[in-house]
């Protein structure tokens, strides 16, 4: 009886359920741009991690050292 019935008729578009895969795609999507700024951020940081540190240790040494011996006048 299916086989008499096959071809038969005019075929119907059936609209899918994709809402729970796209609320699916939107979180993964906002996930991986989380890990990606996260990411970009360390870099960053990582990468002028070595300037910074020089510029701090000079200001350290320009604040503790260098003014003391000024404002003392025992240069």
């Amino acid at each position: 009886m299916a086989e008499e019935e096959y071809g038969k008729g005019v075929p119907m578009v059936i609209e899918p359920k994709m809402g729970a895969i796209d609320r699916v795609v939107e979180d993964i999507r906002y996930r991986a741009q989380l890990i990606s700024r996260s990411q970009k951020l360390d870099s960053g940081v990582s990468a002028a991690g070595i300037v910074g540190f020089t510029i701090g240790f000079l200001f350290a040494l320009i604040m503790v050292i260098i003014l003391p011996l000024l404002v003392w006048q025992v240069i």
